[in-house]
């Protein structure tokens, strides 16, 4: 049997001409002026094939974001070790998260994102909501080194968006907001060890 024709390949080259789609138009045209017909017709699928697999734009586009994150890193994202010292973790995760945050096609989708959410607050709720249905690796990361008795903090959230905040501001909202140039691997692996320096000092055990 021919495996192009197998009807699971076709519904997954199906979904991926979707995203595929979706991602010219956000930029193109911005959220609103979007329509799931425009995105049906440049996937080149019928806006019933676009339903099936999201059921409105804002489960689109969170699918979108949430795609960009998985491909930012080849590898599984490390779980936490007890026999490592939780430094050399930390930088290994934020490493990943600054992966993304150094992709173009990424910060031109959180521009969409975010002048979206201006126009419709609702939205944007929606929008981190599904984004936030899986637990983020860094968050994971920390509630095991604080069951571990490594870290201290009875929010192990809290803590993971703290140590986030420090790394966007310097690798996420000068270049959405500014327009500034994405950092270069040194100035990465700067902003990396001084906010994992930074959040050890808060919360290291």
């Amino acid at each position: 049997m021919n495996t192009s024709d197998n009807p699971l390949r076709l519904t997954d080259r199906k979904r991926a001409a979707v995203i595929a789609a979706a991602i010219e138009e956000f930029l193109a045209a911005g959220f609103d002026a979007t329509s799931m017909d425009r995105i049906a017709a440049r996937a080149s699928v019928s806006k019933r094939t676009v339903y099936n697999h999201f059921p409105s734009k804002e489960v689109l586009f969170a699918a979108i974001l949430r795609q960009l994150w998985d491909a930012s890193d080849t590898g599984e994202a490390p779980a936490y070790s007890n026999a490592q010292p939780l430094r050399a973790q930390l930088l290994q995760l934020l490493s990943k998260k600054l992966r993304l945050l150094n992709d173009e096609a990424f910060l031109s989708l959180a521009r969409v994102a975010i002048a979206a959410g201006i126009h419709s607050p609702e939205r944007a709720r929606d929008m981190v909501a599904r984004m936030g249905e899986r637990e983020e690796d860094l968050t994971v990361w920390i509630r095991a080194a604080a069951a571990d008795g490594r870290l201290k903090t009875p929010d192990p959230m809290f803590a993971s968006l703290q140590l986030q905040g420090l790394v966007k501001a310097f690798a996420f909202w000068p270049q959405v907001t500014m327009g500034q140039r994405t950092l270069s691997k040194d100035e990465q692996k700067q902003v990396a060890e001084s906010a994992v320096d930074m959040f050890l000092a808060r919360y290291a055990s």
